[in-house]
Order: structure tokens, then C-alpha cells, then sequence
């Protein structure tokens, strides 16, 4: 049997999307039913990397937990990370497409419909249930020619539509009642109701507006979901994740580096869940401070990002505090930076030919080229920086997804000694040197055991003297906020409706 499908849009960004669709997934799973995410294009610099070397949207990655299955780049056959405000790197079913400046990507648009239907086919061929979510805002009547994503992928799944809008940002009313107004004909029928996100208050007060928005659009209100304190992974850099905080005296304190092209910070997210923490994103050296560990996360603009750094004075309050004996973790593109020379030859990022010098901090140099590394990997930590001694020996699993080769001096420790996924040559990867150290691994800190030693050794380092480590399992936490997401809907939505929506379908 075919899978039924229902589609989450909002009528912006930050709408609160992905969450509700993640949510609804794990409904559904609880229920008993076989359910998938799909989301034909997403756009997004937090990527994953599948247990099949393939790359994928990171909100879908958090759907497909949510629903109890694998994520699978089919999930999610379009992605696009943007390299400038006005091109992006397009990857296609997981895989490098091409780059492209907007005008072109937006030309080519047709060429990708034949991708979307063949993955979202194959998903509803042995699911029950297809949750998927929609981009930014079905009222860009300017995109709506070609759309792919909104109201064209609701066509092509003959899928209802649930809009989502936000009122924590004001004007939630407008919102669903222009976009309702602004879709097209055609997509009218496809709209089944609406859903208030992001409510603080007495949802009595709303019950007068809610039922005058009925009347004018015809739409049943499924439901006022409250501001959610769910700790589950961002799609993207808009995250409320990256404000500005000061750090909190007495707990160990974690700068990260918040490039303008910043990408997976998802990386860092175990360490917010620990109580004894403090994690913080700094883009001035006056924000800075003096942490524990700083952190270089990836980038998808590696080059351009080390220069913002330099120019902005960023390098040199970093070199201070290195020199200071201040403990410094580069991550893919921040690794890359903390070596001596960053060469593009091929142009990969950028003019071909380009050549930055690093930060000097580990004697690698790094060459960029067009093939894109993307491998889950699985090992053991074999040296830690000066104080986090207790890493080595720690099991580590994490994915690989950069674009350039980074080549060691002779003699350099290695951080880990990492195998693929399911069987291969084991080799070295990183370095440590002194209070510095760097991985290409990301999702590193999803190991519960290396979290927990690095943990414990950051906070005796600080002279906290744990008497033992907290619960370190990022899985479990993660289930325990998609079960926490899952009963918040199941309280605030109109769960019987939605199922009758399901059930009939368009």
C-alpha cells in the first residue's frame, strides 16, 4: 500500500517546521505506524553523513531518529549549502551536484524534479506514513513558478497541507491568513488547517482570534503549541543557539567560534546538555574571554572564514590564549586553519591558485580538491591535549565530510586512529600538539564515553574536582526530548483531526 502522506509548511522561516514535523513523526511511530521524512530541498549548513557515504539536511537526519529509523540521503535528495550570499554547492541524492549562483540553480530547477519523485516514490512504496516538511514560506509568489519544495511537492505527493505560524515573533494572525490568501488557486485545496507555534500565555485570551481566523479562511485552527523547552538538534545558523552569551562563573567555559559561514555547530550541542557547562558563540575578540577550550568549528567557506577571523582580530586573541596554555579543538575546516598553509589550487573555494597561511598551531598543511570526503568513521582517541591527558583510549565514531587533504609533518601525534564504517583500512586522523589539537571528525562528542572524560578532565582542570562524571548518553538524551516533543503535540493538536486529514487525504 501506498504511504498517506501530510505536509508541515509555515508561513516563514523559523517557523517552528522541522520541529513539528519531527514531532508528528514520533506520534506516528508511537502509534504503530511506519513512518519517513521527506524534505525535496533543503538548504542548510548542518549536514550528516549516512551510513552509505551519502549527505543529507540535518533536520531530516532529526526526523528520521524521531520516527525510530536510519536517515537515509533520499530523505532528503536536495541540499543546498550556501558558499556566498548568492551561490551554493548543490548536492544532489548525497552527492555533489555542482556549484551555482542562484540565477542558475533557479534555472536548472526543472532538471531535479525526476530526483525528487524517484526518492520520495521509493520512501512511500514501503512506509506508511510520509512527513514532510516545506521551506521558508509558500507565499513567495515570486518562487512559485518551478517550486519544488512548498505547494509543487505538496502537487506531486497529492499531500494535505498543515500551515504553521510562529506568534512569538507577532502578527500570527496576518501570517496565516495572507499566505492562506497568497497560494494559488490550485494549491487552496491542498491547505487543511492551521497551527499556532511558540505560545507563551493563557490560550483562552487567543480563543476570540482564533475562531474569527476560521471564519475568514475557512481553515480549522488544529491546535496552539507552547514555547517547547525541547532540546533537539537546528537546521541551520538562524538558531537562537548562536546568541551571544557571557559565560557562567563557576562552570567550565566553552568558547566556539562562530564563523559567518559556520557549519554542523550540532557538533557541540552534547556539551550543552551537561549541567556542568557553559557553552558560548563569540565573532569578536572582545567576547572571547578566557575559556577553557575554544573551539574552531567547520566551515563551508574555510578560506574566506580564516581571513573574517584574522581582519576582525579574532586570530590574534585565539593566539594569546593558546600560548596562555588555554586548550584549542579545530573541527574540518577549523582544523584545517589551526595548520601552517591553506592551499586552493583548483579553486574549490574560491579563485583557483589561492594560498593563506594557517595559525601556525600544528604542522599540517592542507591542500583543497574538487572530491568531497564524506565517510562515518569509527575508532579510538590515541593522544589528548596537554590536560585532557584521559581522551586516549576513548572509543570514537563520527562522519567526515570536508573537500581537502591535510598533510602532517612526520612525527606529528595523531588524535585518533579511525576505521570506515562497517569494515576498511584503518588510518591516523588529526593531531595533537601541546594544549592544541584537531579532528576532521564530526559528531565526535556524540560518543558518550569521550564527552564524559572530556568532561571531567576540563572541569579538574578548572580545579572543580568532579567527584564523578554526569550521565553522558547524547542517545538517550535524544529520546528523551523526542518523547518530551511527541506528548506536548499529542496535548496541544488535535491529534483525532489530523488523522482524519491523513486518512482523507486531498
Amino acid at each position: 500500500m501506498k504511504a498517506r502522506p501530510i505536509m508541515i509548511q509555515g508561513t516563514m522561516s523559523s517557523a517552528g517546521k522541522s520541529l513539528i514535523a519531527a514531532g508528528l513523526c514520533r506520534v506516528f511511530h508511537q502509534d504503530g505506524l511506519r513512518v519517513a521524512p521527506f524534505k525535496s530541498q533543503n538548504m542548510a549548513l548542518n549536514s550528516f553523513i549516512t551510513w552509505e557515504g551519502l549527505e543529507m539536511g540535518r533536520a531530516q537526519v532529526v526526523q528520521a531518529q524521531a520516527a525510530g529509523i536510519q536517515p537515509e540521503a533520499r530523505m532528503n535528495p536536495i541540499l543546498l549549502k550556501p558558499q556566498s550570499d548568492t551561490g551554493s554547492q548543490v548536492i544532489v541524492n548525497g552527492e555533489v551536484w555542482g556549484t551555482m549562483a542562484a540565477a542558475e540553480y533557479y534555472r536548472r530547477k526543472p532538471e531535479l524534479v525526476p530526483h525528487v519523485l524517484r526518492a520520495y516514490q521509493s520512501l512511500a512504496a514501503e512506509y506508511d506514513v510520509i512527513v514532510i516538511e516545506g521551506a521558508g514560506s509558500p507565499a513567495e509568489i515570486n518562487l512559485a513558478e518551478n517550486d519544488i519544495v512548498n505547494m509543487g511537492m505538496a502537487r506531486m505527493a497529492a499531500a494535505p497541507v498543515l500551515l504553521v505560524g510562529d506568534i512569538d515573533r507577532g502578527g500570527v494572525f496576518a501570517s496565516l491568513y495572507g499566505t492562506a490568501a497568497l497560494v494559488e488557486p490550485w494549491a487552496r485545496k491542498h491547505l487543511k488547517g492551521t497551527i499556532i507555534n511558540k505560545f507563551r500565555g493563557d490560550v483562552e485570551i487567543l480563543r476570540p482570534g482564533l475562531r474569527q481566523l476560521e471564519d475568514i479562511t475557512g481553515l480549522p485552527v488544529l491546535g496552539v503549541v507552547p514555547w517547547l523547552r525541547v532540546d533537539i538538534d537546528d537546521e541551520d545558523s538562524l538558531s537562537a543557539r548562536l546568541a551571544g552569551r557571557a559565560g557562567v562563573p563557576g562552570r567550565v567555559d566553552v568558547a566556539i567560534l562562530q564563523f559567518p559561514r559556520i557549519s554542523n555547530f550540532t557538533d557541540f550541542a552534547p556539551l550543552e546538555t551537561l549541567p556542568g557547562a557553559s557553552v558560548r558563540y563569540v565573532s569578536a575578540p572582545g567576547e572571547l574571554g578566557q575559556p577553557d577550550l575554544i573551539v574552531l568549528p567547520g566551515t563551508k567557506s574555510t578560506l574566506a572564514d580564516l581571513l573574517w577571523m584574522r581582519q576582525n582580530g579574532l586570530e590574534s586573541a585565539v593566539l594569546k590564549q593558546a600560548a596562555a596554555g588555554t586548550v584549542l579543538l579545530g573541527v574540518c575546516g577549523g582544523y584545517q586553519m589551526l595548520g601552517r598553509t591553506l592551499r586552493d589550487p583548483e579553486g574549490v573555494e574560491g579563485e583557483p591558485g589561492a594560498s593563506v597561511r594557517g595559525l601556525g598551531l600544528l604542522p599540517g598543511d592542507t591542500v583543497f580538491a574538487g572530491e568531497k570526503v564524506r565517510t562515518r568513521m569509527t575508532g579510538t582517541v590515541l593522544a589528548g591535549p596537554r590536560g585532557l591527558e584521559a581522551l586516549a583510549g576513548a572509543p570514537v565514531e563520527g562522519y567526515e565530510i570536508h573537500m581537502g587533504r591535510t598533510t602532517l609533518e612526520p612525527g606529528t601525534p595523531p588524535f585518533c586512529l579511525v576505521a570506515p564504517l562497517g569494515g576498511g583500512e584503518a588510518r591516523e586522523d588529526g593531531a595533537v600538539l601541546g594544549n592544541v589539537w584537531g579532528t576532521y571528525l564530526h559528531g565526535l562528542l556524540d560518543s558518550g564515553e569521550l564527552l564524559a572524560r572530556l568532561w571531567r578532565a576540563l572541569a579538574e582542570k578548572k580545579g572543580l574536582s568532579p567527584e564523578e562524571a554526569p550521565a553522558c548518553d547524547p542517545a538517550a538524551y535524544r529520546e528523551e526530548q523526542y518523547r518530551t516533543l511527541a506528548a506536548a503535540l499529542r496535548q496541544s493538536l488535535d491529534m483525532d483531526r489530523i488523522y482524519r486529514i491523513l486518512e482523507e487525504g486531498i
